[in-house]
This record gives structure tokens, sequence and C-alpha cells, in this order.
């Protein structure tokens, strides 16, 4: 299963839900692989923040290759790092991804990395991909190569507009490259329960038919010293009201997929 976690905004919580998700199918023996297509960096940091020395080779390079001619190239598990945690593995960012678009457009590279995953299909059980915010070369490729989306959406009006573009951008992406992609949910991200407008604009997306998932992520300042100390929540703190979130949010997607099966 692979799933993109994509929204056009910034800021609302991509790289936390990308490595919290990985991190727990990792937790329940899912061979799972992070796929960081952020120039930023965030997932690459968060999961590998605590090793010493940066990655050798990371997705700059895996898509820079795809722009010469080697005799010998590097497979695409080349690529990928092994992170501190166990059954996860990330194929890591760097800010020089920003330099490649133009050439990688030029090219039409767009299918390279559903091919890649294609490749590394037998080694993972499960893939996240974490994207930037905006639909450029990086966010298609990353829709091409997906089953599914993830979007993450914090309870404004302003991520409420941005919503309805991304829906007609993935409907648009599965029309002319990829059949097979859905939307699988949205996931509702820094949540408070009490203050009446996170209640309205939820509702009405509910009422709308739009596919919101649950349970709904909550604000917490836990998540600030998980990404400080790089170590997901379900390692960091089990228990953690936040935790137990992601968990029951993870084991719906999970849910979800078997109901879709029998159907």
């Amino acid at each position: 299963m692979r799933r993109v976690v994509f929204n056009q905004k910034g800021g609302v919580g991509k790289s936390t839900i990308t490595c919290n998700l990985a991190a727990i199918a990792a937790q329940k023996g899912k061979r799972t692989l992070v796929v960081d297509l952020d120039p930023q960096g965030n997932s690459t940091q968060y999961l590998l923040g605590g090793n010493e020395s940066e990655p050798e080779v990371t997705a700059a390079d895996f898509f820079e290759q795809s722009l010469t001619f080697r005799l010998e190239p590097l497979e695409t598990i080349d690529f990928v790092a092994a992170s501190p945690f166990k059954n996860l593995s990330v194929l890591p960012s760097h800010p020089r991804l920003e330099e490649l678009q133009g050439k990688l457009e030029s090219r039409y590279k767009i299918y390279k990395l559903r091919e890649a995953l294609e490749e590394v299909g037998n080694k993972f059980d499960q893939v996240f991909i974490d994207t930037p915010p905006a639909l450029n070369f990086f966010t298609r490729s990353a829709l091409i190569a997906a089953d599914a989306c993830l979007i993450p959406f914090d309870c404004d009006e302003f991520s409420r507009n941005a919503l309805y573009a991304l829906l007609a951008n993935a409907d648009e992406i599965r029309a002319d490259h990829n059949r097979k992609l859905k939307v699988e949910g949205i996931i509702v991200n820094q949540y408070q329960p009490r203050a009446n407008l996170p209640q309205k604009v939820v509702a009405e997306l509910i009422a709308e038919g739009l596919p919101v998932l649950e349970p709904y992520l909550s604000a917490s300042v836990k998540i600030k010293e998980s990404h400080e100390r790089a170590t997901p929540m379900i390692w960091l703190d089990p228990r953690h009201k936040l935790t137990q979130e992601f968990v029951a949010l993870y084991e719906n997607l999970g849910a979800k997929k078997k109901k879709a099966k029998a159907a």
C-alpha cells in the first residue's frame, strides 16, 4: 500500500502525520518506507535526526541519476537509508531537489518514482510519501505513484478553500495518470474540540459528504518534543492521548481498506 500525504497549504502537519503513521506501521511489524520529497526535509530530520552523519545518497541523487546515463546505475534500494527504528526506512530528502525540478519536468521524468516504488514493492509492506506544500513535479510524481491520498487539514477557512482545489487536482491526476488513485480521507489536525470554529468547519465538511477520518488529532505541545528528539510518538510516549489518536487513525485506515476489499 502506497499513501501520499499531500496538501498545497503549508503548516498543516504533513511531515508529522507521515512519520507518525509510518512509525505505527513499523511498530506493528510492517516493513515500512517513508519517501521524503520535500526539499525542506522535515520527515528526514524527524526520522534520521539522531544519526551522526547525513545519508550518503538521497532522493536528489535518485532523481539526478534518471537524468544521466550510467553503465552501472544504482538500484532504487541503494538510495534507501535505515532509520534507528526497527522496520522503518527512509528515502531521504535533500535541498538539491529544488534545483532539479526544472530539469526533471523538461525531461518528463514524472513516472520515475512510480517505477522505483514498483521495483522495491516486494521489500516494503507500506510506503508513506511526504510532499512539498505545492502542486509541483514532486507532488505530481507522488500522486502518480500512490494508491491513496491522505489530506491533512487544520480547521480554518484558508484550509477549507485550499481543500477544494486539492480535491480537484487529485481528480485530474486520477483521470490523466493514475486511475487507481483515491482520496482515502481528510485528517483533521490540531483539533480543539472546545472551540466553535473547528467544530463548525468539520461538521460542514462531513455534511458535504467529504471523507473526514476519525479520530481527529488533538493539538499538543508533546509533538514538539517528539520533533526535537527525532522520535515519533509511538516510541516517545505510547500512552499519550495524541499517540493513541494516531494509533486509532492508523487502525481505521486498515479497517477501511479491508472493508473496500470485501465490497
